[in-house]
């Protein structure tokens, strides 16, 4: 899919899973749970032990299924060798120019996070394609629609705090896509490998996300 296509593809699902883990095996069970649940963007973060190769086997098993993603990037090599690896969209908590410019460089999704309205506009201008709202754990769905009054143009995805039950809420309020970390990929079901049960949450929060669209 071209970069726009894969936008799309996002913004449609509604989910973005922040996936987290010990190990590249347990990556890539959590990866093909979450996509038979129906999340089409899976942002593996680099925190996590084997992250690139993680992502290479994912984009090769996942391929037309899903969307793979990195997380947690610091820096402008970083993006560069995730999206060597394949990845599709590039998150990061923070916002750095030389990162947004790396990933238009590959022509590929761009998700720098900001706090402030100062910054989220800083990004948007320097050409990141969605600005991630992070941490919005004490923010709630007010300060985004409170934020897309005087700029309905920028496009923003909440991560931090978002659950089953707010999802909905967050979508509403103007968000293109929530990011989800913990409250999907359920660290019990992960541990005990039930991973019918984390596809089964996963289908629950793209049809909560999906519904409040409607």
């Amino acid at each position: 899919m071209t970069k726009a296509e894969c936008l799309q593809a996002i913004r449609d699902s509604g989910v973005v899973a922040v996936i987290r883990a010990s190990g590249p095996e347990e990556l890539l069970q959590i990866t093909r749970a979450l996509s038979k649940g129906g999340v089409r963007a899976l942002e593996i973060t680099m925190t996590s032990p084997g992250a690139l190769e993680t992502i290479k086997a994912a984009v090769d098993e996942l391929q037309g299924e899903a969307i793979i993603g990195v997380g947690s990037v610091l820096d402008a090599e970083t993006a560069r060798m995730a999206i060597l690896a394949g990845a599709e969209f590039v998150v990061s908590p923070a916002f750095k120019p030389e990162l947004v410019a790396m990933c238009k460089r590959y022509s590929k999704i761009c998700i720098p996070g900001a706090f402030t309205p100062t910054e989220i506009l800083t990004a948007w201008e320097a050409g990141a394609d969605v600005i991630k709202i992070f941490p919005a754990t004490k923010l709630g769905p007010g300060f985004i629609k409170d934020l897309k009054g005087p700029l309905p143009q920028i496009e923003v995805t909440p991560t931090g705090g978002v659950t089953l039950e707010n999802t909905p809420e967050f979508i509403k309020a103007g968000a293109a896509f929530v990011g989800v970390g913990s409250s999907l990929v359920d660290k019990k079901l992960v541990a005990e490998g039930n991973w019918d049960a984390l596809s089964d949450l996963a289908a629950r929060f793209v049809a909560a996300a999906q519904s409040a669209r409607i």
